[in-house]
């Protein structure tokens, strides 16, 4: 199951078994070799300890096929996307494996617009990589650095809030930053909006605090310190700081998949306009599309796919149920701190509490389930679920990314992980047992075909 990973998120792997400095180089030269002679790339990265390695991998890649390089440190994966654009470069490159355990890390490319690479040109990167299409050019490229990006980045986030209206309030705000590249903008930006900040897991030097998703069972300390703190709202971000999930002011977490639809019911308050997201995120986002009267499209999961939707459809608003919030009034990509600030806006323009706004929205029970996926067996996995759930009646079918089987009484998401080498099985109901029993059912199916 150990095996390097390449799909429209980019290349993860573990360090140094499968993700080697060779193999980092080497997409550093097809990266290069993909953008030409003379260009100019930024690249940021985590806090993982392989970071500096694989940067440096990277850098030379690059280099040697004659690209300028921009080296910007340690700054979350948005902030690197906003960098893209703000300096006009060429590319950019984020060092990060997001969610995944510390033995993985990643590198992940973006446009210029600081977009993830479309998917037309991410599978033109793999195929110079694949075949080694690169050599080095004449004139090798320079590095140089850049240390702006956490005011750029705070800039731009506060010219789309209502800052003093924020600041006013004076919340009291805990932020568990998982020890990752969020910590400093983060700090930044709620200072910046005036808030009282307890800064948990705060030191880039220190290893992840707990497991890196911002899933309930790792954030238990998060919990118990909004809760002791007496604190408004409870924030958590991955290790690159472009998801978000919130606890309440109970201590309670809420749930990653609220972050995106209260973020856009605020949005959708101020500006109107169609939305975009992924076919594995809640159906939340179809309710508040619903309540203002606008479209939602969904993409393949995966955010360069929602990305591209989020262009052709013109939408004002869009993410993913992970937590992860994309406003192109900033830059499209996943941004934790975008979410932060729409939701500290939404509090301060209602007077509401978290768990009051949480309420306003449809309950919906979701499983998410994932099982190991040996190469080559994804399409196997994906006939036999389509053999049993889509001939009953009433189903209606979504072949763009795995499987997505909608039934009277919920809906179910089968496809193999853009990330690791694992199935995504993820299923939504109303409360009470729908869910479940889907799940269960789309489970033994996998199972089955995978001879498990």
């Amino acid at each position: 199951m150990n095996r390097l990973m390449v799909s429209v998120s980019g290349v993860r792997g573990e360090v140094p078994e499968v993700l080697t400095p060779r193999v980092a180089e080497d997409f550093g030269s097809a990266f290069a070799a993909m953008l030409g002679p003379g260009r100019t790339v930024v690249l940021g990265r985590d806090t993982r300890k392989s970071g500096p390695a694989i940067r440096d991998a990277v850098t030379a890649g690059l280099t040697a096929g004659g690209v300028n390089v921009v080296d910007l440190g340690v700054v979350s994966t948005p902030g690197v996307a906003l960098m893209t654009k703000h300096l006009n470069a060429d590319g950019g490159v984020v060092i990060t494996a997001s969610h995944n355990p510390l033995p993985y890390n990643g590198i992940k490319f973006l446009s210029p617009q600081g977009w993830s690479l479309p998917a037309e040109q991410g599978r033109r990167l793999k195929e110079l990589w694949q075949a080694r299409r690169f050599a080095p050019a004449k004139v090798p490229g320079e590095v140089t650095s850049n240390d702006q990006t956490h005011q750029v980045h705070v800039e731009a986030v506060c010219n789309v809030l209502e800052v003093d209206a924020i600041a006013r309030r004076r919340f009291k705000v805990v932020l568990d930053s998982i020890n990752g590249a969020g910590i400093v903008g983060s700090k930044l930006l709620l200072e910046r909006l005036g808030c009282e900040l307890i800064h948990i897991n705060d030191d880039p030097e220190a290893d992840f605090a707990h497991r890196p998703e911002p899933l309930a069972e790792n954030l238990v300390g998060l919990c118990e310190a909004v809760r002791q703190a007496g604190a408004d709202i409870g924030f958590a971000q991955d290790p690159d700081a472009d998801r978000l999930a919130i606890v309440d002011e109970t201590g309670t977490y809420i749930g990653e998949e609220y972050t995106l639809p209260l973020t856009a019911a605020f949005v959708l308050r101020h500006r109107r306009g169609d939305l975009a997201t992924n076919l594995s995120t809640s159906r939340m986002m179809d309710a508040v599309a619903e309540r203002f009267g606008v479209r939602l499209h969904r993409a393949p999961v995966g955010e360069a796919n929602v990305a591209a939707r989020m262009v052709q459809a013109n939408c004002v608003f869009g993410g993913e149920g992970n937590g992860g919030v994309m406003d192109p009034r900033v830059v499209i990509v996943r941004d934790s701190f975008v979410g932060m600030g729409l939701m500290l806006n939404y509090l301060a323009e209602t007077g509401k509490t978290v768990s009051a706004l949480a309420g306003e929205l449809p309950r919906y029970e979701m499983i998410k389930e994932k099982l190991p996926c040996p190469s080559g067996s994804a399409e196997k996995v994906l006939r036999a679920v389509r053999a049993a759930l889509g001939s009953r009646p009433a189903a209606r079918i979504n072949e763009e990314d795995g499987i997505r089987v909608d039934l009277p009484d919920g809906w179910v998401h089968v496809r193999p992980s853009n990330t690791e080498p694992i199935i995504r099985i993820t299923a939504e109901g109303d409360p009470g047992g729908p869910a479940r029993s889907i799940a269960a059912e789309a489970r033994r199916i996998v199972e089955k075909a995978l001879g498990t």
